[in-house]
């Protein structure tokens, strides 16, 4: 619930729901339906939970492996739950946007029934996957990551910066979920630097969605009346500084290798630039999730992340 996906007519709908191009695409199963309003694709998001893993050498050991990979599957099936919620709430305003009322929810393709069903039984079994296959520490987490995210479907999202700082906070979660899950530290600049990449990505989303709306002449998020684009460009300043910053200085003073995680700076910074390029330049209003999956600049940036971090942290080290 994070973000909202920017999702392509694929289904028909009413009349007036039909795409311009009036091509009749067949409807989604009631299963596929559910699938889709589950957000698969937004799970890349809880890839942060591997951080602790990572960042502590203990990648080669198959145990913390295991709980890091429950823990993921756990936040995968509680973020799910709240992106049923989320739709639940939203139902009656996405069904006036030009690309939300195509979910399956607004579409009419999922029953509200089944949605209400389907929320808490994916909640619980994370609960109980987490409580169950790593400890009770993890368990708190998931239990306070669905809170966290009730209540920002509930009324958090309409607070301006609020809404972005508890989007920062659900990715704090999962790092310090993932580090308690091998039994590591998380280094508390590591904690900031999320904390600052997240909100990054909370306001450049915010950007997109008021630029999106300006254009197609919309208001369907509430929250963006309160955000002008002057102060969000200044908003994007900001935590992209602060993002750069946090992180090179907990590469100077990584706890495993020390300043020759520095090697690993190029990559993220080139990142984070690419990401804005693609936002302000080519005005790109995919989701994050779509952004890296969709981006060859970017996926290569992680890629040569990931090979440059293992290479210091399992190899020269």
């Amino acid at each position: 619930m994070e973000t909202i996906t920017s999702e392509q007519p694929t289904v028909p709908a009413p009349p007036s729901h039909e795409p311009e191009t009036g091509e009749v695409v067949p409807r989604r199963s009631p299963l596929r339906a559910a699938i889709k309003t589950g957000r698969p694709k937004e799970w890349i998001k809880n890839v942060f939970v591997f951080a602790g893993l990572l960042f502590s050498g203990k990648f080669d050991q198959s145990h913390a492996v295991v709980e890091a990979t429950i823990t993921f599957v756990a936040f995968c099936l509680v973020s799910s739950a709240g992106y049923f919620l989320n739709d639940l709430i939203d139902v009656e305003l996405d069904r006036k946007h030009p690309k939300k009322r195509f979910r399956p929810l607004p579409a009419g393709e999922l029953s509200e029934r089944a949605a209400i069903t389907i929320a808490p039984v994916l909640a619980l079994i994370a609960v109980a996957l987490a409580f169950g296959a790593v400890n009770w520490e993890v368990g708190l987490m998931v239990v306070g990551y669905g809170v966290a995210q009730t209540a920002y479907s509930l009324g958090l999202k309409q607070i301006v910066i609020i809404d972005v700082m508890t989007l920062a906070g659900l990715f704090i979660l999962r790092v310090a979920a993932g580090a308690s899950a091998v039994d590591a530290h998380a280094s508390e600049w590591l904690i900031l630097c999320t904390g600052m990449l997240a909100a990054f990505l909370g306001f450049t989303k915010r950007r997109q969605e008021a630029v999106s709306e300006l254009h197609e002449g919309t208001s369907t998020r509430p929250v963006l009346e309160h955000y002008s684009l002057p102060f969000l460009d200044q908003m994007v300043s900001l935590v992209t500084t602060g993002t750069v910053i946090s992180y090179a200085i907990y590469t100077v003073n990584s706890p495993q290798i020390g300043s020759q995680m520095m090697l690993t700076i190029p990559p993220v910074v080139y990142g984070i630039f690419r990401y804005l390029y693609l936002i302000y330049d080519r005005n790109d209003d995919r989701s994050m999730s779509g952004i890296v999956a969709g981006d060859r600049g970017i996926q290569a940036a992680g890629a040569a992340f990931a090979v440059i971090a293992f290479l210091l942290l399992y190899v020269f080290n």
